[in-house]
């Protein structure tokens, strides 16, 4: 399964930045994630890691395995015998504002099983997280400028 969904973010790059690395926050933004827990401190960055629970799935631990600040990052996480990848890019333009891909893509062994028994529910769930962004961005963007 690969899977991948775009929406223009009318806000600032770094705003939209901060909020998609807020990655703690995501729960407030979206019912697609029940609880997220960073498992290191510090930066979000390169290598680190966040538990992660959504209805109807079970709890999985990600970590970031490709970072370039204000532009992208990918994390991954490693189940029965599955790889599932997420990306998470910024564009800028046209505009001020700012254009938000979101992907996720399973591969391994199993992924085929993974993906029937799962691939309704992650389009839906990534559809929502890039909603609660853009809806989260926009909104404290707009207090910004009042």
């Amino acid at each position: 399964m690969s899977y991948r969904v775009s929406i223009a973010i009318d806000a600032p790059l770094e705003r939209v930045w901060s909020v998609l690395t807020d990655i703690e926050r995501w729960p407030q933004s979206t019912a697609s994630i029940t609880s997220l827990e960073r498992l290191d401190h510090g930066p979000f960055q390169r290598g680190s890691q966040a538990r992660i629970k959504q209805p109807k799935i079970p709890p999985v631990v990600w970590t970031v395995t490709d970072f370039e600040p204000l532009r992208q990052f990918t994390w991954s996480t490693v189940a029965a015998g599955v790889t599932t990848t997420a990306g998470h890019v910024l564009v800028t333009g046209p505009g001020a504002g700012v254009t938000v891909t979101l992907s996720i893509e399973r591969t391994g062994l199993l992924a085929p099983v993974m993906d029937l028994l799962f691939g309704g529910l992650t389009r839906q769930y990534v559809n929502m997280e890039i909603q609660g962004l853009k809806r989260v961005c926009e909104a404290s963007s707009a207090v910004a400028a009042a």
